[in-house]
């Protein structure tokens, strides 16, 4: 493309003009503001944000600390995803009670069953503390340095900022490293089970539609939040009351319809849209193939034993869940980059702000961003890769390593810090994996160790694999490890690792579990970290001055929003389909027939709860239906990550609609690439939520606690009442 056209490019659209966006609550006036109106939006900015009165902010609570949650009522009712409350759901459940299969309804208060350790965080202010944060950062101080005084000035705005003795102060980056905020939070501790539809209902479609439109998932749960009798957070206590929130959120029985303004509130995760093009390059052709392959070995071992055992069923299906959903969201994700060339995209902007530098004379501050950014990637690639295999091997998919390497760090924390804080650690860890063994298959991990052993001595670059693994025998170590190993269960692990510091070590020296994770890590800690490290420190220096040259060079109407980092955003968008493929066009509202045609008898993914069928064939849809059918799921142009599960979607007047929680497959790029042809965010419709709580459950309780709107009916007579005045 010619220099000239390029320049055009740049002064006719911003750098990176996706029609996305997450953006940061408290400064949606002005541009945001205007866009969301001429949505369709009837709110203001103040009625999303607000320090000084109730907003739709004090509604949406952090939901335990990965997903997000809403109050629907004045008693603290809190909705969020099934998939969010699965674990919660999973560990109340039993071969005799099992709410996995079953669901479970609290039909009062008293039955609400309580949840250790989860939370529900507020938002109670937000503030801008870049100033402070940056005091004494010079261009001249290294990289690390200039981490260590941020670091520095973090601890000091967090300690002196104001709050009350139940809050908490946290700072948080924006655009890397170019802008801090201060998050004054309150997190409320006494989280209780309130409901819950059985998988068939929550997790239908189970794995096989999971990041797939069309979508037919009543995925969704209730929980309440208690609170001391001053409406304060507090730990569990039987006295504790329900919490009466700032705000909640009133609920429309109007549906949707194409066009509609929907608005997402959550904590989306984390993204990376503007990674340079080497970058992206390196996620489709490298990091997301190797994830894949050790995933797919993992999940066909576990998929096989769930289908044959209704224990190891219970026993496995949050953590194949967990496994499951990363690995079908990078297909995905590679699927959608190349698709959209989002590689090719992102090379005609980075040749436009080439040609902006140089048209500015800003060669000295930028020129060398770009070269050294082809560079760096170059140098880390080898070092990611092994990093990839480590962390998906050793970390996340075998069990009996992971619980190893949880072993090894003990021992890192005996050696840096002594006996006293190798004790703190080793109690902490014989505590928590009481719990995980609950969850645990010998057989299973058995078998998927064998199978991720061998990938990884294959994928890893030989001058980062462990001497030992260079001629390995996967079968004979695993027989070996799955018959000496104290890895094995719980007893034998607790026994292990009892005595003092040196006692503990030289029982770990001689385990052989022990023994081959302590290769892998001494390999990658010694051959792989330091320098992917070195590496991606470089990076990031150079990552924040990219984003400061797309900050300063690009249009001021440039719609640059920063990426997700686990904050409060808002995302707004429209009800929409769309055609992933060539004659093909997606419809953006699902029904309950769609269940009914999907619907396998017996099947763990796509069986159907018999009243669920005798609903639907007798109608008996209630205030819920529309035209004779059960709406279900909808989809939007509503630009979300993970995080945003649980998400409230929002209508133009404030009300909830719906509940958001999955992306369509080819959409899934958006953590790097937002398409506004292809992102779209999956939604339940809210009408589905109230049918399965009042006609398929009974809980006409929780249904009594909601305010039922209807906005748009209410439209509708106004403009009736306008036309008999004109008469």
């Amino acid at each position: 493309m010619k220099l000239l056209q390029l320049l055009f490019i740049f002064l006719s659209f911003p750098l990176f003009a996706q029609q996305g966006g997450m953006w940061i609550p408290s400064l949606l006036e002005g541009m945001n503001e205007t866009e969301m109106t001429n949505l369709g939006m009837k709110m203001s900015a103040a009625d999303i944000y607000n320090v000084n009165n109730a907003s739709l902010k004090d509604a949406v609570p952090h939901f335990n600390g990965g997903c997000t949650s809403e109050v629907i009522s004045n008693q603290g009712l809190l909705l969020t995803n099934h998939h969010c409350g699965y674990s919660q759901i999973q560990s109340h459940s039993t071969l005799e009670n099992d709410y996995l299969q079953d669901g479970f309804w609290a039909m009062s208060k008293k039955e609400e069953l309580p949840n250790p350790g989860v939370t529900a965080t507020f938002i109670v202010r937000i503030e801008d503390v870049t100033t402070q944060v940056m005091t004494g950062i010079t261009d001249a101080m290294t990289e690390a340095a200039k981490q260590k005084k941020v670091e520095e000035n973090i601890a000091l705005v967090v300690q002196n900022s104001k709050k009350e003795s139940w809050q908490e102060n946290r700072v948080r980056t924006f655009y890397e490293g170019n802008q801090y905020m201060l998050f004054v939070v309150e997190t409320f501790k006494d989280i209780r089970l309130v409901g819950a539809p059985p998988s068939s209902i929550g997790k239908f479609g189970s794995d096989t539609d999971n990041w797939i439109w069309p979508r037919h998932t009543g995925d969704f749960s209730l929980f309440r939040i208690y609170a001391d009798k001053n409406n304060r957070p507090a730990e569990y206590a039987e006295d504790n009351v329900p919490y009466t929130p700032k705000h909640f959120l009133p609920i429309s029985l109007d549906g949707v319809t194409e066009n509609d303004f929907t608005l997402v509130f959550g904590y989306p995760g984390t993204t990376d849209e503007y990674l340079p093009s080497i970058a992206i390059e390196q996620v489709i052709n490298t990091v997301n193939p190797a994830r894949i392959a050790i995933r797919d070995a993992a999940l066909a071992i576990q998929d096989k034993y769930m289908r044959a055992d209704p224990q190891i069923k219970i026993q496995y299906a949050s953590k194949f869940a967990r496994i499951a959903n990363y690995w079908k969201k990078w297909q995905g994700e590679s699927l959608g980059l190349t698709k959209s060339d989002a590689v090719g995209i992102k090379k005609q902007q980075e040749s436009a702000l080439t040609a902006q530098i140089n048209k500015q004379g800003k060669q000295k501050e930028y020129g060398h961003i770009l070269p050294q950014f082809e560079k760096y990637y170059t140098e880390i690639e080898p070092y990611t890769l092994a990093r990839e295999y480590f962390l998906e091997t050793a970390l996340r998919n075998v069990e009996l390593l992971r619980t190893a390497f949880q072993s090894y760090q003990l021992k890192k924390v005996y050696e840096a810090r002594g006996a006293q804080s190798f004790e703190d650690r080793r109690n902490n860890l014989v505590e928590r994996l009481e719990g995980q063994f609950k969850d645990y298959s010998k057989q299973v991990d058995k078998d998927v160790f064998e199978a991720l052993l061998t990938i990884y001595a294959e994928g890893v670059p030989q001058e980062f694999l462990p001497d030992s693994f260079k001629t390995l025998n996967s079968k004979a170590i695993t027989e070996n490890i799955y018959k000496n190993s104290a890895f094995i269960d719980y007893a034998s692990v607790k026994n292990l690792l009892e005595g003092d510091a040196e006692t503990v070590l030289e029982k770990l020296n001689n385990d052989p579990g022990f023994a081959i994770v302590k290769e892998m890590a001494d390999a990658y800690y010694e051959k792989v970290a330091p320098k992917y490290e070195a590496l991606e420190l470089s990076i990031s220096g150079l990552q924040r001055d990219y984003m400061k040259a797309l900050l300063e060079l690009s249009p001021k109407d440039a719609r640059i929003f920063p990426n997700a980092n686990s904050t409060l955003r808002v995302t707004y968008g429209k009800v929409a389909g769309y055609s992933p493929v060539d004659a093909v066009y997606y419809e953006p509202l699902t029904h309950l027939e769609g269940v009914i045609q999907k619907y396998v008898p017996g099947d763990y993914e796509f069986d159907v709860p018999q009243k669920l069928i005798d609903l639907y064939n007798a109608k008996d849809y209630g205030q819920y239906g529309e035209n004779g059918k059960m709406p279900i799921n909808f989809i939007g142009t509503n630009h979300t990550t993970g995080g945003n599960s649980g998400s409230p979607a929002i209508d133009a007047h404030g009300n909830l609609i719906g509940l958001n929680f999955d992306r369509v497959w080819e959409g899934t790029m958006s953590d790097y690439y937002y398409d506004p042809a292809l992102s779209r965010n999956i939604m339940v419709d809210i009408r589905y939520v109230l049918f399965i709580v009042d006609k398929y459950a009974g809980a006409k309780n929780l249904i009594a606690e909601l305010k039922l709107v209807h906005p748009k009916k209410g439209k509708e007579k106004s403009k009736k009442k306008e036309k008999k005045k004109k008469k």
